[in-house]
């Protein structure tokens, strides 16, 4: 349970390798976070963030967790116990999109970010629910708000996972459990090394420090940074042959 402040004292990350992740983390270790599980592909991976969430007071572990495999949902979630947020962090930008992508590239995106990020949701929102507490955090991004062209595959994920998780928000109203969507600009991370930044483009730190305000306010849906929520209001209505333009 939150300590009496309010204040975060378990939480597991699926997928925290994630450089947002790693910044939420660091940031609720700022924060009396007194215990966390890191869930990732390869826990070795995550060894020196373990090692660094330990020098901040925090009992960290990680645990192998592959979102592809439907039973990993459950079993990590089991294995963590009681806590107090899960977030769902994990996702995989891919190559930019054309048709000369392979078929095999486009099911594969599909299968991480939508079916297991579907999954993962489900599953955290179940185990959530059943411990009678707890917040559900997952990461989509503006890119769902309105895809373009040039990164169709992943923005359609994310807005599939963002719809669903705004049904799954319903879903749990009124047994004590949060849902909050958390939806970033273009992020300066190991994700998009090497890419050109978008206008209002952040980072892991500044994302971070919008998930734990959002948290603390109890929050549906944080922007971040928050100017995009505007931005997007004016961009989803444009007419489609304006919107390909500026996609370009």
């Amino acid at each position: 349970m939150r300590d009496a402040t309010g204040a975060v004292q378990s939480v597991l990350v699926l997928g925290a390798n994630s450089d947002i992740a790693s910044a939420f983390l660091a940031a609720l270790a700022d924060q009396r976070l007194s215990r966390a599980v890191l869930a990732v592909r390869e826990p070795s991976a995550a060894a020196d963030q373990v090692l660094a969430l330990g020098e901040l007071g925090v009992d960290a572990r990680a645990v192998a967790y592959d979102a592809t495999n439907v039973a990993d949902h459950d079993r990590v979630l089991a294995d963590a116990g009681d806590v107090d947020v899960v977030v769902v962090a994990f996702g995989v930008l891919g190559d930019p999109y054309d048709l000369s992508l392979s078929t095999e590239a486009v099911a594969e995106l599909g299968a991480v970010n939508y079916v297991g990020g579907v999954a993962a949701a489900h599953a955290s929102a179940r185990h959530l629910v059943d411990q009678g507490h707890g917040s559900l955090v997952v990461l989509s991004s503006v890119a769902g708000a309105r895809v373009r062209a040039d990164n169709a595959v992943y923005g359609s994920t994310k807005a599939g996972l963002d719809g669903f998780v705004q049904g799954l928000s319903d879903a749990v109203h009124g047994t004590g459990v949060h849902v909050m969507i958390v939806r970033p600009g273009f992020v300066a991370s190991k994700m998009t090394l090497g890419m050109e930044p978008a206008p209002f483009a952040t980072t892991p730190d500044e994302v971070a420090a919008d998930m734990v305000s959002g948290l603390a306010k109890g929050k549906a849906v944080v922007w971040s940074p928050a100017v995009l929520q505007a931005v997007f209001a004016g961009l989803k209505p444009l007419p489609a042959p304006l919107w390909r333009r500026l996609g370009r």
